[in-house]
């Protein structure tokens, strides 16, 4: 419905300005540039769908593997020290915890078609032990905060559309990346505690988060002891060289499960060429909806306003031209896609503001989407504090997102 909303207001105001273009200025070629941006963007919108079906296919051919081969398994029982200390109000052994822990996984192997239905059935295994049905529970609060902070390991979807709109190196906003959604869940979590009281000093907490925060600080320090023109370098190289060895241990997973590797690729690769197919309408109704609203000269005055408060403050502004994407995000995970790709066809993919735009988008997720799915799911009317949860790690995250973007591509 917010989507909607959104679209609707996109035409509405290309409109409005395009009258009062024409009444104030004699501008007479403003429909025509509107309508051909219209075309544009639907052909820009085609092809990078269709573009994405090789890439998405070869990467969710690997995902497949790395899902039959056990990997969301394994890191469940890896994370299960620590998840229990987060859900304290969910029994041990109950089936909940199994769909919790196998939802963030999936989340963090960028496994969208995995992690939903996970997510559902968590969501209802935990409204069983739910005292008051139409309110949320404490265990369903950090869940829906702790999957709205973006935490990502492998940004699969944001390298392949970084790899098609023609990055040099698809893969060199990994690290920046990790750091900015790293910084969101500590800190999304951390409220979350605050809330209902646990104990962010118990020994498993704290090792777990102390280390995370020690990862932090010393890929920082890492990266101001090296000159500005090798950091992109030393990055690209941890993340390529990262990537590939995710790659090696799901094929050696998969091996040791005894699957058929080959075949569960192709399985994979299916549901990539299906995704990239099942966006092409979503993804030219975005883009024609923003070509609209920047040709009509709507995006330039809101950004160049924007840059100009920014500047009179004293500070940089060159993260601006990427701010819509942030915007957009925790309303629709497919305008914030929308606003990502208009962002890198118009300054570039590896401009300092194609890079930010693809580090917001993965830095954190779809705020109200997951409430209103999550929740709707099984009847929840009373959110309590979940939303202000999820926007203090959505906030983070875009803080962090500029900072890191700052640090690695200023």
């Amino acid at each position: 419905m917010i989507l909607n909303y959104i679209w609707i207001a996109f035409f509405v105001i290309a409109f409005v300005i395009g009258i009062c273009k024409v009444a104030f200025t004699g501008d007479l070629g403003v429909f025509t540039d509107m309508m051909n941006a219209t075309f544009s963007a639907a052909k820009t919108g085609f092809e990078i769908s269709i573009g994405l079906t090789g890439v998405l296919s070869l990467w969710l051919g690997f995902m497949k593997i790395g899902e039959k081969g056990g990997v969301i398994q394994f890191l469940s029982r890896v994370a299960s020290p620590v998840f229990s200390k987060l859900f304290p109000d969910i029994p041990k052994g109950h089936p909940a915890t199994g769909s919790v822990f196998m939802n963030i996984a999936a989340n963090m192997l960028n496994l969208d078609n995995a992690a939903t239905p996970l997510g559902l059935k968590a969501m209802k295994e935990m409204q069983e032990l739910n005292k008051e049905k139409d309110s949320a529970s404490n265990p369903m609060i950090m869940f829906i905060v702790l999957n709205a902070s973006g935490l990502t390991l492998i940004p699969v979807t944001i390298m392949v559309y970084r790899a098609q709109m023609g990055a040099a190196n698809p893969a060199d906003i990994f690290v920046p990346l990790m750091i900015a959604t790293l910084a969101a869940t500590l800190v999304g979590v951390f409220y979350v505690c605050l809330k209902q009281k646990i104990n962010i000093f118990d020994k498993t907490l704290l090792g777990f988060f102390g280390g995370i925060i020690a990862f932090i600080a010393l890929v920082v320090r890492c990266v101001l002891s090296l000159p500005q023109e090798q950091v992109s370098v030393y990055s690209s190289f941890f993340a390529n060289c990262f990537l590939f060895c995710i790659i090696i241990a799901f094929v050696i997973a998969g091996v040791r499960k005894k699957i058929n590797v080959y075949d569960a690729f192709v399985d994979g690769a299916k549901e990539g060429f299906k995704t990239a197919i099942t966006i092409i309408p979503y993804l030219i109704a975005m883009l024609v909806g923003i070509a609209l609203f920047r040709a009509s000269g709507a995006m330039d005055f809101l950004m160049d306003g924007l840059a100009y408060g920014v500047s009179l403050i004293g500070l940089p502004a060159d993260w601006v031209d990427a701010f819509p994407t942030a915007v957009m995000k925790p309303l629709s995970g497919s305008g914030a896609r929308g606003m990502m790709l208009d962002t890198m066809k118009t300054y570039g993919a590896d401009s300092f503001a194609g890079r930010l735009a693809g580090i917001f988008q993965g830095s954190t997720d779809t705020t109200f989407y997951l409430v209103a799915v999550y929740y709707g799911a099984v009847n929840i009317k009373n959110t309590r504090y979940t939303i202000a949860g999820s926007l203090l790690a959505d906030l983070v995250g875009v803080i962090a997102a500029i900072l890191v973007c700052y640090l690695f591509f200023g």
